[in-house]
């Protein structure tokens, strides 16, 4: 983050107060959905299946394809999950258990690149802020650190990266959001707070454009928001509104997928197990259609879905992207997670 940046977000703190917008107007009818059928799926997370615990994923791959060793196995990437009850899972590509880190009520999780490993960070509901991790090829996910927040309850949680300054963004349930600058050496990050708003009601998934400095938020009951990092201090621009055809509450993950040069928003809309889908790169995001997960030989239908991530590009086997979704309802089990090629949706979409 440049000084002139980094003035302008402290000089904003507080400043913003999401409460005078209005949403469009609910039609009467949603879009329609289209069906793809997931890939795998990860093993239950070990909370009983009668518990509401698996909630939010992230994806890492190494660079240029290649592979890394994590828990002495080689793998060609990395998925984590929360378990809000226990902790972190840390999953390979076919979804088998690499690590569990029992670290607390883990919320939302979310990662970034760091030299050849990532670093991660979780909003934890039990200490009241934002727990740090790092992951180096050749070992383990380890803690790297804890930001305490004054928020009353850490729920949502993202990373990005903008002029080369690693930012957590933390959304706490009653719609307050804190925004905190990561530095640190090789083992210990600390986080200080640079820009700090609200949002009217319930909020929690949350995702940063890493290209465009771009900050997209979902307030459950109401839609999908734009904030801008270059500009925190702009009116909030709201994206699409629980109503109008795209999105029935619970809004829930959010996440971005970069497709060659091109971007999609994706957005999980609880109330009817679906998610939809948005260009980005406009001045407005540009909806581009809805899709469900349904069941097949490899795991059953995705239904209350919550957290989502994506990752474009080669992923292990998925030669063109990844989207990881939670399943609140598995089949047999405790709750887990899904994963979809993303060439089965952008072929249902039309992409």
């Amino acid at each position: 983050m440049t000084p002139m940046l980094r003035t302008r977000f402290a000089g904003v703190a507080g400043a913003i107060l999401v409460t005078g917008c209005t949403a469009a107007t609910p039609p009467q009818v949603l879009l329609p959905a289209s069906t793809v059928q997931a890939a795998a799926e990860t093993r239950p997370v070990e909370s009983a299946a009668s518990v509401d615990a698996a909630d939010d994923p992230a994806i890492w791959v190494p660079a240029g394809g290649n592979t890394t060793r994590f828990a002495s196995r080689d793998v060609a990437g990395v998925i984590l999950g929360t378990d809000k009850k226990a902790g972190l899972y840390a999953y390979d590509l076919t979804g088998e258990v690499l690590q569990f880190l029992p670290d607390g009520l883990l919320n939302n999780v979310d990662l970034r690149p760091d030299g050849d490993g990532f670093i991660a960070a979780a909003s934890d509901r039990g200490r009241m802020g934002v727990a740090l991790y790092r992951y180096s090829p050749g070992g383990e996910l380890v803690p790297a650190g804890f930001i305490a927040s004054d928020v009353g309850e850490p729920y949502g949680m993202c990373l990005g990266r903008w002029n080369d300054t690693l930012v957590a963004v933390l959304v706490a349930k009653d719609g307050a959001v804190r925004l905190y600058r990561l530095d640190g050496d090789g083992t210990e990050l600390r986080g200080s707070e640079q820009v700090r708003f609200r949002l009217a009601s319930q909020s929690e998934g949350c995702v940063v454009d890493d290209a465009t400095g771009d900050l997209f938020i979902g307030e459950e009951n109401r839609g999908v928001w734009r904030f801008t990092l270059t500009d925190p201090g702009a009116p909030p621009v709201l994206v699409s509104a629980v109503g109008d055809g795209a999105l029935v509450a619970d809004v829930e993950g959010l996440a971005i997928l970069e497709d060659g040069r091109t971007r999609y928003l994706i957005g999980s809309s609880q109330g009817d197990d679906a998610f939809a889908v948005w260009q980005l790169g406009s001045d407005m995001p540009v909806y581009r259609g809805r899709f469900r997960v349904t069941g097949s030989d490899a795991a059953d239908a995705v239904t209350g879905t919550d957290g989502v991530a994506a990752l474009g590009g080669a992923v292990g086997p998925y030669p063109q992207g990844l989207v990881v979704v939670q399943d609140d309802v598995n089949t047999g089990g405790p709750q887990n997670f899904k994963l979809v090629d993303w060439r089965a949706i952008r072929a249902a979409l039309e992409l």
